[in-house]
């Protein structure tokens, strides 16, 4: 048995570092999937267009830098631990790179329209005639095989069509999409589980696989409950505002001098917050003395909550309800939610420094014992390392 790398190599390496990404994929859920890999120590070789790159490095603002030098922020935040190469698909040469960097690879990602990798030679059949255990990942909008696989899905569109918009937003006001691409953000993390399946799968098989994971099928999962809802009792749930539709209380509620989010999702929480709240008559109020109750009865239940929390503010009823062991929270901007999450010891903000400086993002979530996420390279210009990966390929 080989011997296996000592603690600090494991860290320096990652836990995906015998692992090489070809990313044929841009914008938002392919580059995300990629990026989590690369996190994860893979070497991932983004394919990008000559002169144009990534459409994301021109979506602002917010830009980063100054000038012709400026790069979007959206681009930056999903692009980091990755080597650019420029290739035109339609140049026989550049072609013949790309195939080469696909074949070179343990897995080749892409999000074209569907068809497209097919047209270049580039797709998993045409490939494994010489990479039999190769990974192929294709990221679509409405699938490959039905009448779907025409079309194309952005973020926004899917949460349109998927159900998303129409449970979000104020009962009685206009069906809402959700402020950062939730669909995007689920559909990259369901493609790095599709893809460490199938890269355990071949361990067993020696054989790669093909797997797909589509914007339209992400979101219906995504839907969680209420999508169990429609499918097991034909639910059809309109827009509850900030309302749970199963959970009392579990919603804002108005303080003194603001509002504070509570999550008492439980009998046990529900008995804490009525006595933190000074109202143990709430638990024998045939109106709230169990969640069904409280569900056909929120609104009065509503008014009573703010009733007594309108009685201190906001950060002393957080401090007392957190103290009760109940769940509470502030709704925070974007900023204050970074300095409450230092606050709270989890250090979300990646300082990465190099020979061209410091470059800030928002650190991986995951945390690992032996082979935690690093942030080795800064988002790549377009084509940075095409000279060092064409040598590579000749050498």
């Amino acid at each position: 048995m080989p011997d296996s790398p000592d603690d600090d190599q494991r860290a320096d390496t990652g836990a995906l570092g015998h692992l090489r990404i070809a990313d044929f994929s841009r914008v938002l859920a392919g580059p995300m999937a990629t990026m989590v890999l690369g996190d994860l120590g893979a070497d991932v070789v983004k394919v990008e267009q000559p002169g144009v790159g990534d459409e994301t490095r021109t979506w602002g603002p917010p830009w980063w830098g100054e000038g012709g030098a400026a790069t979007s922020t959206y681009y930056l935040g999903l692009n980091r631990n990755k080597r650019s190469i420029a290739l035109d698909l339609r140049d026989a040469d550049d072609l013949t790179v790309a195939r080469r960097i696909a074949l070179g690879a343990d897995v080749v990602v892409d999000n074209f329209r569907v068809g497209t990798m097919k047209r270049f030679g580039l797709d998993r059949e045409s490939l494994a005639i010489e990479r039999p255990d190769l990974v192929t990942c294709s990221i679509t909008g409405f699938g490959s095989t039905g009448a779907g696989a025409r079309l194309a899905g952005y973020d926004f569109l899917v949460q349109a069509m998927s159900g998303v918009m129409s449970i979000t937003g104020d009962a009685d006001g206009e069906p809402t999409k959700v402020g950062s691409a939730m669909v995007d953000n689920l559909t990259g993390l369901y493609a790095v589980i599709a893809i460490l399946a199938a890269i355990e799968e071949r361990h067993w098989t020696g054989l790669g696989q093909h797997v797909e994971v589509s914007l339209m099928g992400a979101a219906l999962a995504g839907l969680l409950n209420v999508g169990s809802g429609h499918v097991v009792a034909d639910i059809d749930p309109g827009r509850q505002g900030n309302r749970h539709p199963s959970i009392v209380p579990y919603q804002p509620y108005r303080t003194s001098d603001g509002v504070l989010a509570v999550a008492a999702a439980s009998p046990s929480l529900w008995e804490r917050f009525c006595v933190v709240l000074g109202r143990d008559d709430w638990l024998t109020d045939v109106r709230f003395c169990d969640n069904g109750s409280r569900m056909r009865h929120a609104d009065d239940l509503e008014v009573e909550i703010e009733s007594a929390l309108a009685t201190d503010t906001t950060e002393a009823w957080l401090e007392r309800l957190r103290a009760g062991g109940i769940p509470a929270g502030p709704i925070n901007t974007v900023r204050s939610a970074f300095l409450e999450a230092t606050e709270l010891g989890l250090d979300p903000v990646d300082v990465f420094e190099d020979g061209d400086g410091e470059f800030r993002s928002v650190r991986s979530p995951i945390r690992m014992s032996a082979t935690p996420p690093t942030v080795r390279r800064r988002p790549p210009t377009n084509d940075q390392h095409g000279a060092e990966l064409r040598s590579g390929l000749d050498s």
